[in-house]
């Protein structure tokens, strides 16, 4: 691998933010809260530039080693510039301009050149993603912002980081066997079953404790009794609505309800939900006020919590959405917050 000569302190890169997200050419920037990051980095006078995680690599060299480790080689990345047309918002919604973002050519880069790290790769949360976050923890001992912080996206599952505050949630119960699902679904009569790797409300499903087949079904989620999952009671409530709440430092700075349609329980935008404006209640508060602390001190800057009928659902910490929606319906400029909270830290 051929190390290119860089200028180290040029003000381009270390005044840029890099994005480490899926192909840029997939997202729907109507809709996509990185999107929505990207061009309020770029309003505040940032610079932007993308790659996926398999752009990420790390060079070691043998001055390197040398100099135990301090040199200037370490965690790279291949990007791309990106500058983004003005996607303004009118009365049918956001106005999208094709093309509606340019990149420039490819380079190699060391992850150091660059100021803030966010990395907004939608899960699954494989193998690759777990890679990926180590790589950023080389760029984060070289003292780049990555948000959120790689270790604390290891150890928050989207689902099981609830946990931590189980006084907050539904009922609840995590096992891969069968017996002890079966017996938790008799006890509440309906309940929500959540493979816990997923996102977007796939393969969240709805089942009774008096419907046929429950144990088949059981069976099938857990592979056969090899992969937990989580079941929770049914909360009736969230007929009126699933309201995700976007936290910046661990403060709620916007949220947006998302409502059932169509014969669906699921309220994913992803899946249909249908957003509409909303305001926090006091209880939501009071959970935001709970929550913050642990996610300011492990690093969790940008984080969308899921609240149904009062009770803590998820908390988000991979890719949160709901920028768009929030922006829109609420007419909060987050994105523009959010960017300026992260500049005057």
């Amino acid at each position: 691998m051929t190390i290119p000569l860089l200028e180290r302190d040029s003000p381009l890169e270390r005044d840029s933010h890099l994005f480490v997200i899926d192909p840029i050419t997939r997202l729907n920037p109507a809709k996509d809260s990185s999107v929505a990051l990207m061009q309020a980095a770029q309003r505040a006078g940032q610079g932007v530039w993308v790659c996926t995680p398999a752009d990420l690599s790390a060079v070691l060299t043998p001055d390197d080693r040398a100099a135990g480790g301090s040199g200037g080689h370490g965690a790279w990345a291949q990007v791309q510039a990106a500058t983004l047309e003005l996607i303004a918002l009118g009365p049918g919604g956001w106005q999208v301009p094709s093309p509606w973002v340019r990149l420039g050519e490819p380079r190699l880069l060391p992850l150091d050149h660059f100021r803030w790290l966010w990395m907004r790769k939608d899960p699954p949360v494989d193998e690759a993603y777990l890679y990926a976050t180590h790589l950023l923890e080389l760029a984060e001992r070289r003292g780049v912002t990555v948000l959120n912080r790689p270790a604390a996206l290891r150890a928050w599952n989207e689902k099981l980081g609830a946990l931590r505050f189980s006084h907050l949630m539904a009922p609840t119960l995590v096992s891969s066997r069968v017996a002890q699902l079966a017996a938790f679904t008799a006890d509440h009569g309906e309940v929500v079953l959540k493979p816990l790797g997923g996102k977007a409300g796939q393969g969240v499903v709805f089942a009774s404790s008096k419907a046929p087949g429950l144990r088949a079904l059981l069976e099938l989620v857990t592979a056969q009794e090899q992969l937990p999952v989580m079941v929770q009671a049914f909360l009736p409530g969230v007929s009126a609505g699933d309201k995700r709440i976007l936290l910046v430092d661990g403060e709620p700075l916007g949220a947006v309800n998302r409502v059932p349609t169509g014969g669906e329980f699921r309220s994913n935008l992803a899946v249909g939900g249908a957003p509409e404006a909303t305001d926090l209640t006091e209880a939501e508060r009071r959970i935001c006020a709970e929550l913050a602390p642990a996610l300011k001190a492990e690093g969790l800057f940008f984080v969308g919590i899921d609240v149904i009928d009062g009770r803590l659902s998820e908390i988000n910490v991979t890719s949160p959405t709901g920028v768009r929606e929030v922006e829109r319906l609420g007419g909060i400029p987050l994105a523009d917050q959010t960017m300026a909270r992260l500049l005057a830290r």
